[in-house]
């Protein structure tokens, strides 16, 4: 038996189901009609935080983000070029650390920007400051057990 993936959506947070041999890419929530992956990463509550991380079946990369912070800022177009890299095998969000302040303290951010990479309920990786795409795009793939990225 197949695996179906079980992506959020970042709109609504509802979870939708996708066959394995389905391109992911092009999969549209069945709930608001939003597009699953659009390559560019969304911001997300934290509500939406957990069902990402607690429901969702695919590797979850979260960039924890200020919107008055200069390194944030300059690493926003890297995030969202590793999105257009990553996707639809990884699930790339951002949190504002200002908004989600307790989440952001639930998850222990001391520094930002912070990622942190999910997967199967539990983190996996966790880095500090800005980074490349490509530095981004080899961390996240580094970090996942073999055969899953």
């Amino acid at each position: 038996m197949t695996q179906q993936n079980l992506v959020v959506c970042t709109k609504c947070g509802v979870v939708n189901r996708l066959p394995p041999n389905r391109d992911g890419a092009d999969g549209q929530c069945g709930k608001c009609g939003a597009r699953l992956f659009s390559g560019s990463p969304q911001d997300i509550d934290a509500v939406n935080f957990d069902r990402q991380i607690g429901r969702g079946s695919l590797p979850v990369l979260v960039d924890v983000w200020a919107p008055w912070c200069g390194p944030c800022k300059m690493m926003a177009p890297a995030y969202e070029a590793a999105a257009k890299a990553l996707e639809p095998h990884f699930r790339l969000v951002k949190l504002n650390s200002d908004k989600e302040q307790a989440l952001a303290a639930r998850l222990g951010i001391r520094g930002i920007p912070t990622m942190i990479l999910f997967h199967h309920q539990k983190e996996i990786g966790r880095v500090s400051g800005a980074m490349s795409t490509s530095q981004i795009v080899s961390w996240a793939r580094g970090n996942m057990p073999t055969g899953k990225n």
